[in-house]
């Protein structure tokens, strides 16, 4: 299914479907590496994509570096939202960034998703939308 297939069956189940809550997997490929081995960067990223989504922040973004393996070695974030949690992990040597966002309350993942790849300066991306019932 492509992405705008995908958009358009998220529209459609949100218009008749009661569900939980939405969680977009966002793989973002050849991101820009200075960008994605800044802590202050990704913090602002995290800020940056809660307002967009119109979610609220519960508390301060967290960024930890670490990784014994080199082929998993980077950063990874957490940002608690009140409706959920949004988190990503910054894989070094392959430039990949994947990122996840669930909340109960509504946002459209695919402007996520374009957004991520914006910021990070992407070559492309893959989003996997999930309605949690």
């Amino acid at each position: 299914m492509n992405v705008l297939e995908n958009k358009q069956e998220v529209i459609k189940e949100e218009e008749t479907t009661e569900y939980w809550g939405v969680s977009s997997n966002i793989d973002l490929y050849d991101c820009d590496l200075a960008t994605m081995q800044n802590a202050d960067a990704i913090r602002e990223f995290a800020v940056a994509l809660c307002d967009r989504i119109k979610m609220r922040r519960y508390g301060e973004t967290q960024v930890v570096f670490f990784g014994d393996e080199p082929r998993v070695q980077g950063y990874s974030m957490t940002q608690l939202i009140e409706t959920s949690l949004v988190s990503g992990h910054f894989a070094d040597a392959s430039r990949a960034i994947y990122l996840d966002v669930f909340s109960c309350a509504p946002y459209d993942p695919e402007d996520a998703a374009k957004f991520a790849a914006e910021y990070f300066k992407a070559a492309s991306y893959k989003l996997n939308v999930v309605h949690r019932r």
